[in-house]
This record gives structure tokens, C-alpha cells and sequence, in this order.
């Protein structure tokens, strides 16, 4: 017997053991393969790392067990494995006794500690099983949510050569869900976030960052002056010494914002309106894992060959043939110099006295009109966050009424749009500049420029809510997103849910947890993202209703990511996934 200090339990007969050359043994609780090698008897988990499958069913040869199902090889002595897509496997110390087995069952090692390095593994191979093991076991054993997505952050700026892309604006989108989703779905957040930088990252050289300059110019002012220029010629490198030579010389985050958004918006709507949106995310990122964390360079320099390679909107046609609607920005951006000359807003410290622009005139299909609107507001005295704020509502409006009878590509153009307005909206309240408010401009022209995709328009819903129960409703989400393009039965849904009293914070949770188990869209990701963020400042139904129209467009997807995580779930609660009933 165990002596009472002993953590020792007794497992099997040790001839059964050698006769049969493993069996399963149940002890306490758990179920584990024991497997004769040579005078040694080994004890592993049954379960095999990757997937589950049970692994009496394995081979034992030369010391090296080969699990039959996706051929996983583990050292059977130590459980390392020699395939980084499976995960070390548990084994426990044996002793032999008067021929009986006896095994520990006490934890060895921190398991933190493992999911940390298990992390870097799954970024580092593209390996979106390992990184959902990884996350829960951090977010499920007590970890900050922060320090997954702060890895996730600095793996994506160091080892993508192309910068800050996709995959990283991914990552930050699902973070800023997090507060509006259910507990039980943030680490499924968290893997989507961080499997989109590994995948984004996948066969791409790292990134050799530039240094600052040696002992030299420390004024952010003229620092920012460079950065534009080296921006105008396309000079990456030289964009990027001068971002980190501003981290260096001690830039807070209000001046590099200024600094970055003053070149993202020296040019029209510039790749569509991803630059900006881009640099916004980073922004973001850095207020979620602190400005103080060391991360600033390495993320805010990723950004700089986005800027020096963009394509710039006065040299496309669209914006210049058969209204030149960049003519027209630049007429009026002569004006708002003068309107806003020798005026400092922030959202903290203006007082507003002037409204913002009427939406009508926004979304009508005269752009004079729409700049005009613009500039007036704001000489007006309405502050710059209320005209962008009423820009990206406009914006938001194009896919609330968009026509399914568009080419679904559309669908693309109008979420660029409104993903950049929001972009422009945060970037104010964050920064203000004359620089940036150029930016609400652009996005009214390409609100202008989408206005044949709401004809014929799609109607918004306007229910009453007499009689419905929203809780009801709301359960029904799931199974409407199960079907093929329910684009306006999902706006109805929504706005009747709302109408009925229910509770916002449950329709975003709701619609948080429909994205989460679709594969991965990136436009899809952006919408949601942005839609919540500006309920959250607006409290207006409008966005909830576009945001849930353009998943509805973008659903079912086959789910394959899903699928992935939620194996990971049922590994780490310790379920049986493969086992015999019998074993």
C-alpha cells in the first residue's frame, strides 16, 4: 500500500502489463495507456495530445509511441513529441512493486508555462489547434486575456516582412469584442485573433526593424514633417526611421496618432481606406496592452511600408471621371483651413455649439452638395468628432440599405467605406487635427461614390415591437444564420429584438458569439467591430442592424475553424472524444 506521504496509486498487475504489452488503466480519475518497454513499464495519458485518440491503440517501438490516427510520434520516456502540430504527451513515473504498477499522478511542471511556450509554437508553424489548446489553457487557468493577444501583437509586427496587415487588424477587432461577449466565448476570440496573425504571418520573412536615428532630431514636429515627406516619395525605410526615432524621443500617443494620421490622409482614401483602418487597430492595440509595455516601436514602425506602398485615390477614375470629386476635396479643404485656423478641439474640451451635417444631403448624389455640408457644419462650430460621427452613420446607412439584388462583391465596397469613416470617427476622438478631418471628407465621397449600391434601397425596419418577445427572438439568431443570405430577415430580427425592449448587451453577445463560429472573413470581422464600437458611443439601432445584414450575407460558412477550437475545448475539460466505451 501507499504510504501516507506517497503520491503513488496503484494501477495494474505487472505480468498483465508484460503479457498483453499495454492495456488502459482507469486511476482516480484518469485514463492512461501503460505500455511495456523492455524491464520498464511506461505510463502515458490515453489521450493522444493532438486529437484524442486513444492511444492503447498506438505503437510502441524502439522507445518512440506512434499514435495510428494522424501518426503523432512521442518519446515514450519523457512524452516529447517529434511533431510540432501534436503537443508533448503526459506521463506520469512509474514504480514497480512486489509486481504490481504503481503510478504518480501528480502534476508536473507549470502548466502555464507550457501553454506560453505551446503559444509561440502554434504562431510560429501556423498551427490554429495548438494556439486554441494554448488559450485556453492560459484564459481557463487565470491569465490575463491581455498577455495572449500581447503575444499574438508582437509575433504579427516582428515576423510578418510586410507589416502591420490583415491577420494583426483581425486580432485587434476580436480583442476589442471581448467586453461585449459571454465569458465562455473570449478565448474563442482570442484563438480566432491569434490564428489570423499566424495564418497572415505563414511563409513571410520576418521584419529587420530600422533603428532610430543615432543621437539626432528628437522634435516630433519636425519628426513628423520627415515622415510625410519620405510617405510622398514612397520611401518605407525612411518613413519608418523616423516612427521610431518619435517612440524613442518620448512621442505620447496623441502626437504619433497626429503624426501617422496627418500621411494617411495627404492622399484620398488611400488603399481603399485600409491604411487608416490599420494604423487605428495599432493604435488600439497599444491602448490594450499599455503604451508603456515596450511595444510601441516595433508595432507603430510596422505600419510604414502600408504607407509607402498604398495606392492613393486621385489616380483612379472612379474618383475623377465623370465628377471629380478630388477637385472638389481640394476646394474644400482651402476652406477648412481657414475654418479651422487657430481652433483646438478634443472630445474632452470643446464645446459644441453647431450640429453635424444633414444625412440627406450625405447620401445624396450631389458631392458639392456633400463637401459644402461639411465645411458649413464646421464653421458652423460643430465639433469634428460630430461630423465624423455623422459621417460614419451615413456610412453605415449604405449597408443598412444595401440591395441584395447588388453583385455580392459589393457588399466589400460599401464595408470599406464605412470601416474607414469609423476609422477617421475614433482617430478624432483620440487626436484631432486639421490633417485628419480630411479624412471625414474622403469618406463622404465614397459615400457618394456607393450611393447606385441602395438602388433600389433596402428598407430599414422600423418595428414597433407590440407583442414580441425579444428574448424569444433572439434565440432564434442561430437558426437564421444556419440559412443562406437572410440579409433582411436578420435586419428585421434585430431591429424588432430592439424594439421589444431587449437588451443590447445580449445582441451584441449574440452576434459576437454568430461571428465567432463562422470561419474567419476579414470584412466581416471589421463590420461587427466597427458596428459595436460605434453603438457603443451612439446607442443608435442603426448599426446592430448593418452589422447583422452583412454577416447574414456572409453566412453559413463551412465552420472549420469552429471545429478546430472546440476539439481543443473538449481536450482541455478532459472529455472522452475517440475512447471505447469499454477502454
Amino acid at each position: 500500500m501507499a504510504t501516507a506521504t506517497s503520491t503513488f496509486q496503484r494501477a495494474a498487475a505487472l505480468d498483465d502489463v508484460r503479457r498483453l504489452g499495454s492495456l488502459v488503466a482507469h486511476v482516480s480519475g484518469h485514463t492512461l495507456a501503460l505500455f511495456a518497454d523492455g524491464d520498464d513499464v511506461r505510463a502515458v495519458d490515453n489521450r493522444c495530445p493532438h486529437m484524442g485518440f486513444p492511444l492503447h491503440r498506438g505503437t510502441l517501438h524502439d522507445g518512440i509511441l506512434t499514435c495510428h490516427w494522424h501518426h503523432a510520434r512521442f518519446d515514450v520516456a519523457t512524452g516529447g513529441t517529434f511533431d510540432q502540430w501534436a503537443d508533448d504527451l503526459d506521463v506520469f513515473p512509474v514504480e514497480l512493486r512486489d509486481g504490481e504498477v504503481w503510478v504518480d499522478l501528480a502534476p508536473l511542471g507549470d502548466p502555464l508555462a507550457h501553454r506560453r511556450a505551446r503559444l509561440h509554437d502554434g504562431l510560429e508553424r501556423d498551427l490554429p489547434l495548438v494556439i486554441a489548446k494554448s488559450v485556453i489553457g492560459l484564459v481557463d487557468g487565470g491569465a490575463d486575456p491581455v498577455e495572449p493577444f500581447r503575444t499574438g501583437l508582437e509575433f504579427g509586427s516582428r515576423y510578418r516582412a510586410g507589416g502591420f496587415g490583415q491577420g494583426l487588424t483581425m486580432h485587434a477587432c476580436f480583442a476589442n469584442l471581448l467586453p461585449a461577449l459571454d465569458p465562455e466565448d473570449r478565448a474563442h476570440a482570442l484563438h480566432h485573433g491569434l490564428s489570423a496573425v499566424a495564418m497572415d504571418s505563414a511563409g513571410m520573412a520576418p521584419r529587420f526593424p530600422v533603428r532610430p536615428l543615432p543621437g539626432g532630431e528628437t522634435d516630433v514636429a519636425v519628426l513628423k514633417r520627415w515622415f510625410r515627406q519620405f510617405v510622398e516619395v514612397r520611401d518605407a525605410e525612411g518613413a519608418e526611421r523616423c516612427v521610431v526615432s518619435a517612440v524613442r524621443a518620448g512621442a505620447d500617443d496623441r502626437q504619433l496618432a497626429d503624426m501617422l494620421f496627418a500621411a494617411a490622409t495627404d492622399h484620398r482614401y488611400i488603399r481603399t481606406g485600409h491604411v487608416l483602418d490599420f494604423t487605428n487597430k495599432a493604435l488600439e492595440s497599444l491602448d490594450l496592452v499599455g503604451w508603456d509595455c515596450g511595444l510601441a516601436e516595433i508595432v507603430l514602425a510596422s505600419l510604414a511600408t502600408e504607407y509607402a506602398e498604398a495606392d492613393r485615390m486621385e489616380e483612379s477614375n472612379a474618383w475623377r471621371h465623370p465628377v471629380d470629386v478630388v477637385a472638389i476635396l481640394e476646394h474644400a479643404f482651402e476652406e477648412l483651413a481657414a475654418v479651422l485656423s487657430g481652433h483646438v478641439r478634443s472630445s474632452e474640451t470643446s464645446s459644441e455649439t453647431g450640429m453635424g451635417p444633414e444625412e440627406a444631403v450625405l447620401l445624396s448624389d450631389d458631392p458639392q452638395a456633400t463637401a459644402d455640408s461639411l465645411v458649413e457644419a464646421l464653421r458652423d462650430g460643430a465639433a469634428e468628432e460630430t461630423v465624423a460621427a455623422a459621417v460614419a452613420r451615413a456610412a453605415a446607412v449604405r449597408i443598412a440599405r444595401f440591395h441584395t439584388s447588388n453583385e455580392f462583391g459589393d457588399w466589400d465596397t460599401a464595408l470599406h467605406t464605412f470601416t474607414f469613416a469609423n476609422a477617421v470617427h475614433q482617430g478624432l476622438r483620440r487626436s484631432p487635427s486639421p490633417e485628419l478631418v480630411r479624412g471625414v471628407f474622403d469618406a463622404a465621397m465614397s459615400i457618394y461614390l456607393d450611393r447606385f449600391l441602395n438602388v433600389p434601397p433596402a428598407r430599414i425596419p422600423q418595428p414597433d415591437g407590440a407583442g414580441v418577445d425579444a428574448e424569444e427572438l433572439l434565440e432564434g439568431l442561430s437558426a437564421l444564420l444556419d440559412r443562406q443570405q437572410q440579409v433582411n430577415e436578420a435586419g428585421e430580427l434585430v431591429a424588432s429584438y430592439l424594439a421589444a425592449g431587449g437588451e443590447p448587451r445580449r445582441l451584441h453577445a449574440a452576434l459576437g458569439k454568430a461571428l465567432l463560429r463562422e470561419d474567419r472573413d476579414f470584412h466581416t470581422i471589421q463590420c461587427v467591430e466597427a458596428a459595436y464600437r460605434q453603438y457603443e458611443l451612439t446607442g443608435d439601432r442603426l448599426f446592430p442592424i448593418a452589422a447583422a445584414r452583412y454577416l447574414a450575407a456572409h453566412a453559413p460558412t463551412v465552420r472549420a475553424q469552429g471545429q478546430t477550437y472546440h476539439i481543443a475545448r473538449r481536450l482541455h475539460r478532459g472529455e472522452r472524444l475517440y475512447e471505447d466505451d469499454a477502454a
